[in-house]
């Protein structure tokens, strides 16, 4: 009874964090059916916002310009209170979902792209969904990196499971939020500490959840395509 309570606190908590959160995922997927129905059940699931991209070069292309974009203004941001920060306004991705079979660049390779990138796209959990169960592909992917491989059709259940590995998503942006805002923070104390110099007067900050853990998929003993 007693661990039954602890279990039902812990749903709850998870799902008010959920709830609190501004959570951005990032769906790839070459039919528009498919989609638009993970659009509807991530909205289901407390995303607020979800972009949706037909392929792997698009994905990419929607991450360089995030990039930049937050590049041009990192000097601004260090500034903004935590209710006008970038992943709040819905600019941080938390989550890629991508398919795996599409046109040009598969999920597989948008994953190593992902997890190989120099930049904070690596810490992005990535899911690869597709309809066909074959075990060489999932151990491929779940070697690369990926969180989960889920097979279609994609139910609501199946990304209600996925809810720790947003949340998951904040620390690496918590981590790297307070890099660059001690970074700022040193710059313009130096400043500081120079213009008070001129006067003669010298003057003289997060706790990490810890990583849930991860589910892995055990696929079906199907014949090696």
């Amino acid at each position: 009874m007693h661990i039954q309570m602890e279990l039902q606190s812990d749903v709850a908590d998870t799902q008010q964090q959920m709830e609190q959160q501004h959570f951005h995922v990032l769906a790839v997927d070459d039919s528009p059916f498919e989609r638009k129905l993970l659009e509807r059940l991530l909205r289901e699931c407390a995303c607020k916002a979800v972009t949706c991209v037909e392929s792997g070069d698009k994905a990419l292309e929607y991450l360089n310009q995030l990039d930049t974009y937050q590049s041009n203004s990192a000097d601004s941001t260090a500034s903004l209170s935590s209710s006008q920060s970038p992943q709040q306004e819905g600019l941080k991705i938390n989550l890629i979902i991508t398919d795996y079979s599409m046109p040009g660049m598969s999920g597989y390779d948008l994953l190593k792209t992902v997890k190989g990138s120099s930049s904070s796209w690596k810490d992005i959990p990535v899911v690869v969904i597709s309809s066909e169960n074959v075990p060489s592909r999932i151990s491929m992917c779940l070697q690369e990196g990926a969180e989960e491989f889920l097979l279609k059709p994609l139910k609501l259940s199946d990304l209600k499971n996925l809810q720790p590995h947003l949340l998951k998503s904040l620390v690496h942006y918590n981590k790297d939020t307070k890099c660059s805002t001690d970074t700022g923070n040193n710059n313009n104390n130096n400043n500081d500490n120079v213009v008070k110099m001129n006067n003669n007067v010298i003057s003289k900050r997060i706790a990490m959840s810890p990583e849930p853990s991860e589910r892995r998929p055990k696929p079906k003993e199907l014949a090696v395509v």
